[in-house]
């Protein structure tokens, strides 16, 4: 590999046995920073099964126990548009393929002759959803706090049909993947979907990561800010992306059995060392939820400068924007509105049920209501982002309705998942069982969020919403609410 790149220094490795979660939060996710973590993977059922007592990736167990799965497998010799060559293939004939190609190079090393074989990356396979019932893994506590699948796994990301296909339900259903790829495989340079966190165990093999953290990203862009640098170990003509020189990289060798944590918009290209089988997720929170936003925003403003030329001609030329965005990041702005509408009512729903039976507030549990409120003040102020966009208003129509909300069986389970994640998290004695019987029969009083509008059609409803539930239930968590106003 060329290296003419600057290293500039490793990501901090540390047992995660010895990590609180409030430390994670405080020294790598809320500050943004990478971080590589031991001791978390040791028991995982992906662990025994999928690597053979040799150490060998356990082609035969894949074949044999999901080998009908159809899955996107990248040619990483092979580059298309920004990304590399994508076939679809059934998971025992990408078994098969990664078998002869092993022995293809065995026997080519054995006689020191060139290797031709293509080397393939099966990537983006959505595991969990297709394979619920077998327990690959338990998610490490510190990426617990996962709306983005919590809210897949309930819903669908998009509120326009023009934007859903059902035949495609299984790749666009969640963010949770397993990577799988020989030695030599590869990504090109790329920040993760929706400006995400993201996490990486290594069940097998060894990677190399080389980050640009979000400040130094502009070096690795053309002079034009549009185009990104597709491997940053070929020879990058200086003229078209003058400031790559410049850049300052960090990198980190993975083992076997680590994690590394991706924080949001840190670009990186990573490398299989070893024939590798990785486990990864995208997920985001409250702590980079204005990453999303701000992405949705821009690519937006893309999508709508890309086609300003036919706004004279085309009978709905925002819809033509939002269906273009959806159709290019993933969400559009109807869809991410939706999302922090349901979750700032969910997080409201739990604030009423630690309010008690008697109107007194469940003191044991006032670090979950602060929890929650960081949550809305969140929302909130990217609510009054949106607010403040002139080229919103008029856009927005009726999304949701609160009270039909509150009976949807749907909106039951997300308000569920929310319970068991911030319990854990809050190591408090917030019994999910009791939070359950009370939903189911109607012990808590919600009359605090039905009592105003049911109709959220704009981001000035949701601020309303927000503001007239917290003004009610701020005279029994005054302390712990009054973080969503803080500036």
């Amino acid at each position: 590999m060329n290296m003419g790149i600057k290293i500039g220094g490793q990501i901090e490795k540390v047992n995660g046995k010895e990590l609180c979660y409030s430390e994670f939060v405080q020294r790598y996710m809320k500050k943004n920073q990478p971080v590589l973590l031991t001791g978390l993977v040791e028991d995982w059922k992906a662990c025994k099964d999928w690597v053979t007592d040799n150490g060998q990736p356990n082609l035969q167990f894949f074949a044999t126990h999901f080998g009908k799965s159809r899955v996107q497998v990248a040619d990483c010799g092979t580059r298309e548009f920004t990304d590399q060559k994508r076939v679809e293939m059934s998971v025992s004939d990408f078994a098969e393929q990664w078998f002869k190609s092993s022995v293809a190079q065995q026997c080519s090393n054995a006689t020191q002759g060139s290797n031709s074989q293509r080397v393939l990356y099966l990537k983006d396979w959505h595991f969990v959803k297709e394979y619920p019932e077998y327990l690959a893994y338990t998610t490490p506590l510190f990426f617990s706090d996962d709306w983005l699948n919590l809210y897949l796994d309930n819903y669908r990301m998009h509120t326009d049909p023009d934007n859903y296909h059902q035949n495609n339900e299984i790749s666009c259903s969640d963010y949770r993947f397993v990577y799988m790829g020989a030695k030599g495989s590869w990504t090109p340079l790329h920040a993760d979907v929706f400006r995400s966190y993201s996490w990486s165990a290594n069940v097998r093999g060894k990677k190399r990561w080389l980050f640009l953290c979000p400040s130094q990203c502009h070096f690795a862009f053309d002079r034009n800010s549009r185009s990104c640098v597709y491997n940053i170990f070929d020879e990058v003509i200086e003229t078209e992306f003058p400031g790559f020189k410049k850049a300052i990289w960090l990198e980190c060798i993975q083992e076997e059995n680590e994690i590394l944590f991706v924080p949001s918009g840190w670009y990186h290209q990573v490398h299989n060392l070893e024939d590798t089988i990785s486990i990864n997720h995208n997920w985001f929170n409250a702590f980079n939820l204005s990453w999303v936003w701000n992405l949705l925003l821009r690519d937006y403003n893309e999508a709508k400068e890309y086609i300003e030329d036919i706004r004279d001609i085309c009978d709905d030329f925002e819809g033509l924007c939002q269906r273009n965005l959806a159709a290019n990041t993933g969400m559009n702005f109807y869809d991410f509105f939706m999302f922090i509408t349901r979750f700032s009512l969910a997080n409201l729903v739990l604030l009423c049920y630690l309010i008690g039976e008697h109107g007194s507030p469940r003191r044991s549990l006032s670090a979950l209501a602060q929890n929650l409120a960081l949550n809305l003040g969140t929302i909130r102020d990217i609510a009054v982002e949106i607010k403040c966009m002139c080229s919103l208003e008029g856009n927005y129509r009726c999304l949701l309705d609160t009270i039909e909300t509150l009976e949807d069986p749907k909106f039951f389970k997300l308000c569920m998942g929310l319970a068991r994640t911030y319990g854990m998290i809050n190591k408090q004695c917030l019994r999910c069982s009791d939070f359950e019987k009370a939903l189911m029969e109607d012990l808590i009083d919600l009359d605090i969020l039905k009592k105003y509008s049911s109709q959220v059609c704009t981001p000035e409803d949701l601020i309303k919403f927000i503001d007239n539930a917290v003004s009610k239930l701020s005279g029994i968590f005054s302390e712990e609410l009054s973080i969503i106003y803080d500036s």
